[in-house]
């Protein structure tokens, strides 16, 4: 199983001041598209269609912020379509904190926030198979503690789930993956629904993502 992922939102943590406008965001989200190396190409080619039904220019990526509120329920729909038709071999995943609950004494190192998210997130799925392929943004690999995402991932899997998985983490930026890209369209569904109340996207794809709150 090849795992793609990428967050929205921020880890920043001053919510003195709107979001947006000198305060962070008070939600994030990380989510995760799983696809089986046989249809790995299918998300991509709903990306690019994405690009040609919106007479997106291909030289530049297009974020989900940048996205027409047409644009995102389009690809809303269109990805509950590929779930439904191919429901063995594509999940999507989620996780979305609720910052202002997180304490003080996690605040000061956010990056094992983000590993503990993924950890939560992406266990159980990785722990159905003999081998992973982690596919996510290059931030998410360091953390201030010099513990790796990776390794926390591979004991997680050996020693608390008692698995024989291999993982193999292979970070990659959104600009070069449209797998990439996909799960920060995935995120951006969901973190519009809990962050701003943008939710026709999300009413057309909950029941096809596993999600889950931390910190609500």
């Amino acid at each position: 199983m090849i795992i793609y992922l990428d967050e929205s939102g921020d880890l920043g943590w001053t919510f003195t001041s709107p979001y947006r406008f000198g305060g962070s965001s008070r939600y994030l989200t990380i989510a995760s598209l799983a696809v089986s190396p046989a249809k790995k190409h299918l998300p991509k080619r709903l990306i690019r269609k994405l690009y040609k039904k919106f007479n997106w220019p291909t030289a530049i990526e297009k974020k989900w912020s940048d996205m027409s509120v047409d644009e995102r329920i389009w690809f809303a729909q269109q990805a509950c379509a590929l779930r439904e038709k191919y429901p063995d071999d594509i999940r999507y995943i989620s996780i979305t904190v609720k910052k202002e609950n997180v304490k003080l004494h996690i605040r000061s190192d956010a990056n094992k926030l983000y590993n503990y998210m993924i950890g939560i997130s992406l266990i159980n799925e990785m722990a159905r198979h003999q081998a992973i392929t982690f596919v996510p943004d290059p931030r998410s690999i360091k953390v201030e503690s010099g513990n790796s995402l990776h390794d926390y991932l591979q004991t997680q899997l050996w020693f608390e789930k008692q698995v024989s998985t291999i993982l193999t983490t292979k970070p990659c930026d959104s600009a070069a993956s449209l797998n990439v890209q996909f799960s920060d369209m995935l995120s951006g569904v969901v973190q519009g629904h809990f962050e701003d109340g943008n939710s026709k996207p999300w009413a057309a794809l909950r029941n096809q993502i596993s999600y889950k709150t931390l910190f609500f």
